[in-house]
């Protein structure tokens, strides 16, 4: 019983080891430095896009010649709380990759009854890339 136990134990780790394996290749590239930039801060053009795309789901980059901004909505939610998570950014195979993840209202929230408009934007160095959105 012990011996079915052991080999159990071992083909389990085994899988897990391999799965962890396969999500990180995913994920490998060189990071890049960036920076999350609040509306109030905006190049006024890339505001006046972010306006008339807030009502659907979009993502986009936009550049100033100094600076590449790239930004993610999520379109009307039903009410306030919403937050982006960036979970990365970085190089890979001559593309930019952006790994982002809209969060919903905590439970412990009390959310706003207003409609809002989620979106993030995070600004780097310009960069010729294209951006791949995950």
């Amino acid at each position: 019983m012990k011996r079915y136990l052991c080999l159990i134990l071992a083909l389990l780790s085994v899988i897990t080891i391999c799965s962890c394996g396969n999500a990180s290749k995913n994920e490998t590239g060189t990071p890049l430095d960036f920076t999350v930039v609040p509306a109030d801060d905006l190049p006024k053009e890339l505001l006046q896009i972010l306006e008339t795309k807030k009502a659907a789901a979009f993502s986009l980059t936009y550049t100033d010649g100094n600076f590449l901004y790239i930004a993610i909505g999520a379109g009307k939610q039903p009410t306030g709380g919403y937050s982006y998570q960036i979970h990365g950014l970085w190089l890979a195979d001559n593309v930019i990759v952006i790994d982002t993840e809209l969060l919903g209202p905590s439970t412990d929230e009390q959310a706003h009854k207003v409609a809002s408009y989620p979106f993030v934007v995070v600004k780097l160095e310009h960069r010729d890339e294209p951006v791949v959105f995950k």
